[in-house]
């Protein structure tokens, strides 16, 4: 057994570019501690602890994953901020964490300019429910309906500055209809309240969704990537449903403090594609509704600024005021 691990671990080391073998970083006694803002049990958390338990095999060091939530998440991004930048603290969090200053009046830091970007790990797309007591049961209808009765029609927002409500500002405008938005502290109870007809219609990740859309408790309609989702195959995309070019997704990504030195960039950002595609091929992240993302980390800072570029025009467009 202890012969089949060692083997098992060198094929994984194996799989990191040859320059980085030889490599100091990182020292086999000292420990990765990857910072989640998010409480432990959440789809984030899900994810960073089946990251860091492919970490741990690929590079041979202990790696924990630490809980540190509040602040909307900026507590531990504030932790990972003040760490030393010597690739030890990273940050595991989702799409919200660049977005700080255009949501929180008072954001502690700046997404761009205060982390280093290392690796963008996966996307997962959203879905569209509605109540279940409506008639429609497609995008072009739901939009249709909208747009003749647009002081009947309400969209709930689990959360400022989401993926889910950046979705639904993008869908409202590319569907030139105007949502009643009605905000929530979190899926759940928007979710309850679509499914008791209260509230029409919700975006939200695949994963939170599901079960209730699975149950008929809500109105499955589309879903937000460019192609359609294996864990819900006979829903649309909404570009089959009548909106060229729409796509909207949540992500994951890796953040280490400002300043880290670019060869331990490169050796994370080479250490985490390595551990995602062996993820992508378990299968593990498909179960969460994640695919898979392996790119640069350069990429990933390019990745950033469209997003937040994006997602500012769209908060502006519609008002928004940061709290």
């Amino acid at each position: 057994m202890k012969f089949l691990k060692i083997v098992a671990a060198t094929a994984a080391f194996a799989m990191l570019p040859a320059w980085s073998q030889g490599a100091k970083f990182p020292e086999h006694e000292r420990t990765i501690k990857i910072i989640v803002p998010f409480a432990a049990g959440g789809g984030v958390d899900n994810a960073a602890r089946l990251l860091g338990d492919q970490l741990r095999k690929l590079l041979g060091v202990t790696v924990i994953v630490d809980n540190k939530t509040g602040a909307s998440g900026t507590l531990g991004g504030r932790f990972v901020q003040t760490s030393p930048a010597d690739g030890y603290t990273l940050l595991f969090s989702a799409a919200t964490h660049v977005l700080a200053k255009q949501v929180l009046a008072n954001a502690p830091y700046d997404p761009q300019t205060d982390f280093t970007p290392v690796a963008r790990v996966g996307e997962a797309p959203l879905m569209l429910v509605i109540a279940p007591q409506l008639p429609q049961t497609k995008v072009a209808e739901v939009l249709s309906a909208a747009r003749q009765q647009p002081e009947k029609w309400t969209a709930g927002i689990p959360a400022a500055g989401a993926p889910s409500h950046l979705a639904t500002l993008l869908l409202a405008k590319q569907g030139n209809v105007k949502f009643t938005f009605v905000p929530y502290k979190g899926t759940q109870p928007a979710l309850v309240d679509v499914a008791g007809g209260h509230v029409n219609v919700l975006l939200d990740s695949m994963i939170s969704v599901m079960p209730l859309a699975k149950a008929g408790r809500v109105k499955p309609i589309a879903i937000t990537s460019k192609n359609r989702s294996a864990l819900a195959p006979e829903v649309p995309t909404v570009q089959e449903s009548g909106i060229p070019n729409f796509s909207y997704v949540s992500w994951y990504g890796v953040w280490a403090p400002k300043g880290m030195p670019a060869d331990r960039v490169a050796i994370l950002n080479a250490a985490i594609n390595a551990s995602t595609t062996e993820l992508a091929k378990t299968g593990v992240f498909a179960n969460l509704g994640i695919d898979p993302v392996t790119e640069s980390a350069e990429q990933f800072r390019q990745y950033i600024a469209a997003d937040v570029a994006q997602g500012t025009e769209l908060l502006k467009s519609a008002g928004f005021k940061p709290e």
